[in-house]
């Protein structure tokens, strides 16, 4: 494909998302809570679509398509895994909703600090979501340098597509906050859905049409269409990646954050609902995307260019092409910046203010603001390592992040759970984890995505049990919330 007409695509895309983004901003000066969570005044569509975008990332397209592409049939179990876990916003968004507009939080590791009544708790799941999401933003950035590196046969290499994501991450992310990511967001998942099942429809009818695409894989590949499929999946290597994914909408502060956005309880039931809808649609499009890839192209190198090689294929239009490049770019840039604004936030919020307890609401979004493109560059670092298959560093970043799940059900539903037991969760298990990555990832057979979260909940439990606990908000978090919300659905 002409290198020109992909630099055309992405330019014409950048000026569109900065218009956007420039045109989001208020004429006010924002403070803490307007920057990092909208003022809480999000409706449910945009939410929904923010949310989508900011989920469903370069993993995708990208990501999921390769493992498919690699694993076959395995790889929609597992999506369809996480899918299953996105239920656990129906009972964690409300909640979080609820105490986020009675105490004003603005970051989820406040609000765990506030609960545990320990600044320390705060302070510690900041870190750790920091140590464990950056190399997920790298992952965004390194989708975003496959795709260009391939598509354009490396006329634009892997570090130059780094850097342009990398900038514009950091440029939609400063204009305005969380208003102009919401809203650049919001265009970049309407681009994501529409451009991904156009393209999609038109490769398979090139390939044969729905039917014919299949049974030629079943008769050149047949385990391909198989479970587990062609020997990337077994049993225990599903189990470690499903378990953090299942847990994904809770665990991972970009997204857990949005659940502070909504401007009501009923605007937040309608992001639940029409993301559901969106994810069911972009799941089997970067599955179906991930066998039309195999079929077109069965000996690939590296899965990860699967999509790269399908977009660039002869039988598919150049213009589709570019939409749909400009769509996974698109998918990439929106949680890159939800990252970087979550991350951002903690650290100005919860580090800078746990250890300058009389710090300003404006010092600590000057704070904020100031780490932002240092949270980038890190980032850019990790990505130009270009480490293991898109779709299992996710994992792996989500393996890190799992360990947090105990001390935020406990929050809710365990007046029990004391500060020691959920710094002992967090730490202990977080470095089991990245001991785990660091010596082979196998501890009698099993891997660290199916042993993090069982030894993150012992810790939890067993420390809280002997240790005593703050009930300074205890009894809002789990008898005032539950209480209100069983009179609200009455």
């Amino acid at each position: 494909m002409s290198t020109s007409f992909i630099w055309t695509g992405i330019v014409i895309y950048i000026l569109i998302a900065c218009i956007v983004a420039y045109l989001s901003r208020r004429s006010s000066a924002p403070d803490m809570t307007d920057y990092f969570v909208g003022g809480r005044n999000f409706g449910g569509v945009i939410s929904a679509l923010s949310y989508s975008a900011t989920t469903y990332s370069a993993f995708m397209m990208v990501g999921l398509a390769g493992l498919t592409y690699k694993g076959g049939v395995g790889a929609l179990g597992f999506e369809i895994v996480y899918f299953a876990g996105v239920s656990l916003v129906a009972i964690f968004g409300p909640r979080f909703w609820l105490v986020g507009k009675k105490y004003g939080f603005v970051t989820p590791s406040e609000m765990l600090g506030a609960r545990y009544g320990s600044r320390w708790v705060a302070i510690v799941v900041a870190l750790a979501s920091c140590l464990f999401l950056i190399p997920y933003s790298a992952v965004q950035l390194a989708g975003i340098g496959y795709l260009l590196s391939g598509m354009s046969d490396g006329a634009i290499s892997f570090p130059v597509g780094l850097v342009i994501a990398t900038l514009l991450a950091i440029i939609l992310s400063y204009v305005a906050g969380i208003r102009s990511v919401m809203w650049t967001d919001s265009l970049q998942a309407l681009l994501m859905i529409s451009a991904s099942v156009l393209v999609t429809i038109v490769v398979i009818d090139q390939l044969g049409g729905f039917f014919g695409m299949f049974a030629s894989i079943a008769e050149t590949k047949p385990a391909m269409l198989q479970v587990p499929g062609p020997g990337l999946f077994s049993f225990k290597t599903m189990l470690g990646l499903t378990i953090p994914w299942f847990f994904f909408s809770i665990s991972n502060p970009q997204v857990s954050q949005r659940l502070f956005m909504p401007k009501s309880l009923g605007a937040l039931r309608r992001m639940l609902l029409l993301f559901l809808c969106f994810g069911l649609v972009y799941t089997m499009v970067a599955v179906l995307w991930g066998f039309a890839a195999f079929e077109a192209f069965p000996d690939l190198e590296n899965a990860d260019l699967a999509s790269a090689a399908l977009l660039g294929a002869d039988f598919l239009p150049p213009a589709l092409s570019i939409v749909v490049m400009i769509g996974i770019l698109a998918a990439a840039i929106s949680t890159i910046d939800s990252i970087l604004l979550t991350l951002s936030s903690m650290l100005a919020r919860d580090v800078y203010g746990g250890f300058r307890s009389g710090a300003t609401d404006a010092a600590q979004l000057k704070i904020g603001r100031f780490v932002i493109p240092i949270i980038s560059l890190i980032a850019l670092a990790f990505a130009s390592l270009k480490l293991s298959l898109i779709s299992i560093l996710s994992v792996a970043a989500s393996s890190g992040l799992v360990v947090m799940v105990p001390a935020i059900v406990g929050a809710f539903f365990w007046k029990k759970g004391t500060a020691a037991g959920a710094l002992s969760s967090i730490l202990l298990g977080g470095l089991f984890v990245i001991v785990m990555y660091m010596t082979g990832n196998n501890l009698f057979g099993l891997n660290a995505g199916i042993l993090g979260l069982p030894v993150a909940t012992i810790l939890f439990v067993l420390v809280s049990l002997v240790t005593s606990r703050k009930d300074d908000v205890t009894h809002v978090f789990v008898d005032e919330i539950s209480d209100q919300l069983a009179h609200m659905t009455k």
